[in-house]
């Protein structure tokens, strides 16, 4: 069992976590003269050592998951969503959003095309809540920084969301407040040619390319920030604002993340400077979400596609979900971290 133990955390600290080339980092900065102690040196560590760390679990990921993508085309997801009713229904849409596109604004095309093609309206939300805050890829990257536990609830409780909030939007019977070019189009099944090993070799390479090119500026943005975080602002000053000391901190957290846009690759280098600095668990993990999940960018493009009221009642769902999840973590820190 001890050894079991060992051989996970050498494959958390080592692989996924990269431990090692922070410290090859820090050798390299310090023959070069720089104090990696002070608080530049400390800072330019961080920053390339979270870029690099990043970038190559980053495309490793997106590779995977783009070619088990491939064998879920829109068609074939839609065809699969359409097998099954009820609360079931919600929980296969909340995990094909696992393995589908890395932002919120990405995922709401697929969201119109699902609605479009008459799928019921409360499985197409636990697609799209679930699609941004959760995936493969934010999986093992938060298991890279918080440890398997904190990385599997907090996709099983973002699932839970999906799934609770779709099914709310579905019992309060809110098709109506879907635009009427949405609910009118005309479905139209177009069989997805069978891809060889090859093609999706080529399909996953291209996916890389096209989801770096668009994640690197929230990437090297977020890790900008985390290092500011993590070597230039007091640590007094972030456990005032979203310590334990601050009971309204969870909020506080959620409601700044709603308004900005990053993905879960950006989040995650501030999320990692706040826990170091005394930040809350659930107070983080809150932030996260609400980012991911309610962008402004990504609030506007939906409402092209549905009414003020649901996406009031959508926008109000997953507010109170995160932060319920939020005191959920902050409550239960001990036992995770």
């Amino acid at each position: 069992m001890q050894t079991l133990q060992s051989a996970w955390l050498f494959f958390q600290d080592q692989i996924l976590g990269m431990k090692w080339l922070n410290t090859f980092i820090g050798n390299l900065l310090s023959t070069f003269g720089l104090d990696i102690n002070n608080r530049w040196g400390g800072s330019i560590q961080f920053f390339l050592y979270d870029v690099i760390k990043i970038t190559v679990l980053l495309c490793v990921l997106i590779f995977i998951i783009s070619y088990i993508q491939s064998y879920f085309p829109p068609e074939k997801s839609k065809k699969i969503l359409g097998r099954f009713r009820g609360i079931w229904a919600n929980i296969i849409a909340a995990l094909l959003g696992t393995v589908t596109p890395f932002c919120s604004c990405s995922s709401i095309p697929l969201f119109i095309g699902f609605t479009s093609a008459g799928l019921p309206l409360g499985v197409t939300f636990s697609f799209l809540i679930s699609s941004p805050m959760v995936d493969l890829g934010s999986l093992v990257l938060l298991m890279s920084i918080f440890g398997a536990k904190v990385a599997i609830v907090y996709v099983i409780i973002g699932l839970v969301i999906a799934v609770v909030g779709g099914t709310l939007i579905e019992k309060m019977g809110m098709d109506k407040y879907v635009e009427e070019f949405i609910r009118n189009a005309s479905s139209v099944d177009i069989d997805s040619p069978t891809l060889t090993k090859k093609e999706r070799r080529v399909y996953a390479k291209d996916q890389v390319l096209s989801t770096f090119k668009k994640v690197l500026p929230y990437i090297l943005l977020g890790v900008g920030i985390g290092a500011i975080i993590h070597n230039w602002i007091p640590e007094y000053w972030i456990e005032a604002v979203l310590g334990s000391n601050n009971p309204f901190g969870v909020i506080l957290a959620t409601l700044i993340g709603v308004p900005m846009y990053a993905d879960i690759f950006g989040t995650i280098p501030v999320a990692e400077a706040l826990l170091y600095k005394g930040a809350q668990l659930g107070t983080i993990l809150s932030f996260m979400m609400a980012v991911t999940t309610l962008s402004l960018p990504s609030m506007i493009m939906l409402r092209k596609a549905v009414k003020p009221r649901l996406l009031s009642v959508f926008i109000a769902i997953c507010t109170i979900g995160i932060i319920i999840v939020g005191y959920m973590f902050n409550a239960f820190q001990f036992l995770l971290i």
